[in-house]
C-alpha cells in the first residue's frame, strides 16, 4: 500500500479546436503532461507535507504513475466561463487525516469556485471531527466556526477560470493536487 508523503498543487488552461489537446494543453500548462495520472478520491494523507510546485515537479518522472486530486472543466462556447478548484482542509493534529476536494463550474467566478473548493473540504473535515455547525451559515462564518474549534488548522484553494475562447475553440481549465 501506498501513502503519500508529499503533496504539490498545480493549475493550467489550455485552449485548441480538439478537446482531447485542449486538455493536453492544460497538463502541460500546470507541467504534469509527461505523467500517466491516476485519479484518487479526496484524503489527505497523514503526515503529508506540502511542498511546492516547482520541487513538486522536480520529482516527477516521465511515464510515472502519478496519483493526483484534478478538477477539471471545459467549453467549446465562445466567452463561457469555466472553472476549476481543488480545495484543501487540514486537521491540527498532523496525524489525521485531512480532506480535499474537487469542484469544477460554469458561469463562476475564480474566487466563488475555489471558496466553494475549500468550502467543501472544510465541511467534509468538520463533520468527521465531530464539529457542530449550521449548514446554512454563509462559508466565512462557517470558516471561523471551523476554525475556532481548535480542530481544522488550515484551509486553502487552488483555481483556475478561463473564459470559453470566442471563435469556439475547446477551453479546459484544471486544478490538481498532485501526490509524491
Amino acid at each position: 500500500m501506498f501513502v503519500p508523503t508529499r503533496i504539490f498543487f498545480t493549475k493550467g488552461v489550455g485552449v485548441h479546436k480538439d478537446r482531447l489537446a485542449s486538455f493536453e494543453l492544460a497538463l502541460r500548462r500546470a507541467g504534469i503532461e509527461k505523467c500517466n495520472l491516476v485519479y484518487v478520491s479526496s484524503i489527505f494523507p497523514p503526515n503529508c507535507k506540502q511542498i511546492c510546485k516547482s520541487d513538486g515537479l522536480a520529482q516527477l518522472l516521465p511515464g510515472g504513475i502519478t496519483f493526483c486530486v484534478m478538477a477539471r472543466n471545459d467549453t467549446n462556447e465562445p466567452n463561457r466561463l469555466v472553472s476549476s478548484a481543488i480545495g484543501l482542509a487540514l486537521p491540527k493534529e498532523v496525524e489525521d487525516y485531512g480532506y480535499l476536494s474537487e469542484h469544477h463550474a460554469y458561469g463562476e467566478t475564480q474566487e466563488k469556485t475555489g471558496e466553494y473548493a475549500e468550502d467543501l473540504a472544510a465541511t467534509m473535515l468538520a463533520t468527521t471531527l465531530g464539529i457542530k455547525f449550521d449548514a446554512s451559515l454563509a462559508w466565512q462564518e462557517r470558516e471561523q466556526i471551523y476554525k475556532a474549534s481548535g480542530k481544522i488548522i488550515k484551509t486553502k484553494h487552488v483555481c483556475q477560470s478561463a473564459e470559453g475562447d470566442k471563435n469556439g475553440l475547446w477551453t479546459t481549465t484544471i486544478a490538481v493536487a498532485v501526490f509524491l
